[in-house]
């Protein structure tokens, strides 16, 4: 019974991320249409969707087996410079130096994943990038993670007190406490702990939320909450650019952009915990390093 569970789970999360990949594209590609062609341009970009394939696994009979894969969405557009959207539902076995690393890990070492993972940096300095993901893990054990963090590139919309940042916190916030009131102010803080270059002494952006290993003893309510938490990115963040994205913007903006664009280079490469699970379970790497910025300065 407790395997007929685990796999209609498993199913329904699956379907959930790969719809809310399809809901995330279809709302950027609205705001990417709909930029001001004074600033952006005439010509409007879409998502190129490519399908890959995990590396399969040899089984016990010395067959192959398929180990899952997921979409790779990118826009390299106008209003959005470059636009990552991925989805993934991958399984198999951990290596044995990266089980130790993920929670309840049995002795075969199995594992599946999956999810939607994020990363958007706007072409207008105007605009704030922003990073969400929300997913599901199981071994002997099944969790959620995810969270999302909004990153203004220009120093005075850094500041907690600006209108974006407002809004951004109020609607993770409203998405957690609809479920526990302690998640927000519990998730709020570990976004700020988490996102934080140490060897700058600085946060990445303005914050967020982020939680893992999220297993409250009720699967159902916690599958809500981070169905929930989706929602509330995509909702805040199209009001968020909507609002931004006709004003304009000096070469100056441009600089200041670029300049901190290098610094969310620095914490995926040297902090990210979701960049190095995805390198070390065969992710695609073209996914996992879109992350990347189009154009970035160091000074």
């Amino acid at each position: 019974m407790r395997i007929t569970v685990d796999l209609d789970r498993k199913a329904r999360a699956e379907a959930w991320f790969g719809q809310l990949q399809a809901d995330i594209i279809a709302v950027l590609e609205q705001l990417e249409a709909g930029a001001p062609a004074a600033l952006f341009g005439a010509e409007a970009g879409a998502f190129e969707r490519t399908p890959w394939n995990r590396a399969p696994e040899t089984g016990a009979d010395g067959q192959s087996v398929e180990t899952g894969g997921g979409t790779m969405g990118m826009l390299r557009g106008r209003l959005f410079e470059k636009a990552g959207v991925h989805f993934s539902k991958v399984d198999g076995h951990l290596s044995e130096d990266f089980a130790a690393n993920v929670k309840g890990v049995g002795p075969d070492r199995k594992f599946w994943a999956s999810g939607v993972s994020l990363i958007i940096h706007p072409r207008s300095p105007k605009v704030p990038a922003v990073h969400m993901n929300t997913r599901m893990l199981s071994t002997t054990e099944t969790w959620f993670g995810g969270g999302a963090d909004l990153t203004p590139v220009l120093n005075y919309q850094r500041e907690q007190s600006f209108p974006d940042a407002i809004d951004f916190h109020a609607a993770m916030r409203t998405a957690c406490d609809r479920y526990d009131p302690a998640w927000g102010k519990r998730y709020k803080e570990w976004c700020d702990e988490y996102f934080f270059l140490k060897h700058r002494n600085e946060m990445r952006g303005i914050g967020g939320i982020f939680f893992d290993h999220h297993q409250s003893g009720d699967w159902e309510r916690d599958f809500a909450f981070v169905q929930d938490v989706g929602r509330a990115f995509i909702e805040i963040y199209e009001i968020i650019v909507r609002r931004r994205m006709a004003e304009p913007w000096t070469p100056e903006d441009r600089e200041e952009q670029l300049i901190r664009r290098g610094r969310y280079v620095e914490f995926n490469l040297l902090y990210d915990r979701g960049t190095l699970f995805g390198l070390k379970t065969g992710g695609n790497i073209d996914s996992i390093l879109s992350s990347m910025p189009p154009e970035v300065k160091w000074p």
